[in-house]
């Protein structure tokens, strides 16, 4: 990246206005996903069904609110259809439950560490007793559960799911949109695209280690020189302001909080 890049990189304010996935606040403080373009509840997983002699009756339940164990699923699912015909992807954010309208989205939160992250439920289960949510990798990752399989969650239906556009899974729902690794970024001013900086720190070794989280679309721009050099951590690119905002989402779900939406244009 260039100086003149830096300089004329803008944060885009707006843009969650013109996403099909915005915020809004929620009462208490906080931020909820508003979905201006939400996809259909796909009528079939809204039948009552009968799991090892238990039935389970799907619903709307806008107020959905519940405190329970939280389990997560990875490799031997990974790749296969999920209850809404989305492919289910291991390290996408998303998660499986029994009764809510699919595709739907819910915020969980860890109660052993406070760290919440939005999921997209496109799947059912767990049918386990005494589990409320199944969680993909990715969620369990973020949640900081991967090494002890289970934790205490609370669980928020936020509303419907945004549409997915194409077979893939949203990618406001991912921790990092899967995709093959670009070329080595050029100056947005020259590429007019959008970018997402996760990040800005004064250590190279602490920019490289949160690129290295973030998948390959992320990598470190280098702004200054000697003592007073930032490595900033981009990612992207991205051609269109949706898709970017949808992409900066999903790195704030990853921890990193104050990620900005930038372009030169």
């Amino acid at each position: 990246m260039t100086a003149r890049f830096l300089k004329g990189a803008c944060i885009v304010a707006l843009l969650p206005l013109m996403a099909a996935c915005a915020t809004a606040a929620r009462p208490g403080g906080g931020r909820i996903p508003v979905v201006a373009d939400p996809a259909p509840i796909v009528s079939g997983t809204m039948r009552p069904y009968q799991v090892r002699g238990r039935w389970y009756r799907p619903a709307e339940q806008p107020n959905y609110d519940e405190t329970g164990m939280a389990s997560w699923y990875g490799d031997q699912f990974n790749g296969r259809p999920t209850a809404t015909g989305e492919r289910f992807d291991m390290y996408a954010l998303s998660a499986a439950h029994k009764t809510l309208p699919l595709p739907g989205l819910v915020e969980v939160t860890n109660l052993a560490n406070g760290r919440s992250v939005v999921v997209r439920v496109n799947d059912r289960g767990p049918f386990v007793d005494g589990r409320i949510i199944d969680l993909s990798r990715g969620a369990a990752d973020a949640l900081g559960m991967l090494q002890r399989g289970v934790g205490e969650v609370r669980v928020r239906y936020l509303g419907p799911a945004p549409r997915l556009g194409s077979a893939q899974p949203m990618q406001y729902a991912a921790a990092v949109a899967p995709a093959p690794a670009p070329p080595r970024p050029q100056p947005a001013a020259e590429t007019g695209r959008y970018w997402i900086q996760a990040g800005s720190f004064a250590d190279r070794r602490a920019a490289r280690r949160a690129a290295d989280r973030l998948g390959d679309r992320a990598t470190v721009d280098v702004a200054g020189q000697g003592d007073s050099a930032l490595y900033r951590v981009l990612v992207g690119p991205w051609p269109d302001p949706n898709a970017a905002e949808h992409a900066r989402q999903a790195v704030v779900a990853r921890g990193y909080a104050d990620a900005l939406l930038i372009s030169a244009q």
